[in-house]
């Protein structure tokens, strides 16, 4: 198994459907040892029935938009396991009403939260928990196309996609030294609870099915898939990269 006995913090499991479920369940097939976070008791409701699933050793409230939080999570886990071989940080969020109209109507409180909670929080993550990672640790964080390209009703996601892609870039060469990779996933659409709130979601799906080299959409096991591989030792040489996750969607131009 590719990643037996090693050490994985989930961040941002929201239900069975999430991409972080995907990647959760592929890693503990191939044999790591997992914990959650959660925000909040509702959240909290919804991750430890799964926890339990999937044989979590421990969940714990983690706002990442409270460094407070986040460095308590960071000495929760150096008590519980010491050290952490893969953080997979799998958090974005922006205000409803910011993901439709107009990008030029974001307002200036949306931006910075959609910022804070989708790019920033890496960051603070990672400085939190560079001390428990070490040479083979791997982190890995999800991004979206709509980083590169126009994609209606993605909006500021988008922007901060591109912020958090840079910050992978940035964090790869600040941790690197230490034998610690930073990676992202760019993974095509998902039926999420957090991609529902594009309203152009149902046409994105119906355009990559007909389009993408593959002809379908992916799954969350897909994604999983690939975040076990950048997690393992094959990958040990691969940081600071976005790798594509999309059945091919994004290397396709104009078709006919």
């Amino acid at each position: 198994m590719l990643l037996e006995g090693k050490k994985a913090l989930i961040l941002g499991l929201a239900n069975n459907r999430s991409i972080a479920y995907g990647i959760a369940q592929t890693m503990k097939a191939q044999g790591a040892r997992l914990a959650f976070n959660y925000v909040g008791d509702a959240i909290k409701k919804r991750v430890e029935p799964i926890s339990e699933e999937l044989g979590g050793e421990f969940t714990f409230q983690c706002d990442v938009c409270d460094d407070a939080q986040i460095q308590a999570a960071a000495d929760l886990v150096t008590e519980k396991w010491g050290d952490l071989d893969i953080l997979v940080h799998s958090v974005a969020f922006a205000n409803r009403e910011d993901l439709v109209g107009r990008f030029v109507d974001t307002s200036r409180e949306g931006f910075r939260l959609a910022l804070d909670v989708s790019a920033y929080s890496l960051t603070a993550v990672c400085r939190a928990f560079e001390p428990l990672l070490h040479e083979g640790s791997s982190v890995i964080t999800m991004t979206y196309h709509g980083s590169t390209k126009i994609i209606q009703g993605y909006n500021v996601m988008g922007v901060a996609k591109a912020a958090l892609e840079a910050s992978v870039r940035y964090l790869a060469y600040d941790l690197g030294p230490k034998g610690i990779r930073v990676n992202a996933i760019s993974a095509g659409p998902v039926k999420t609870l957090a991609a529902s709130a594009v309203a152009s979601l149902k046409d994105i799906f119906t355009h990559v099915e007909a389009t993408a080299p593959l002809r379908r959409n992916i799954t969350t096991s897909d994604v999983g898939g690939a975040a076990a591989f950048l997690a393992s030792d094959l990958a040990h040489a691969i940081t600071g990269e976005v790798l594509y996750v999309d059945s091919g969607f994004s290397q396709i131009g104009i078709v006919g």
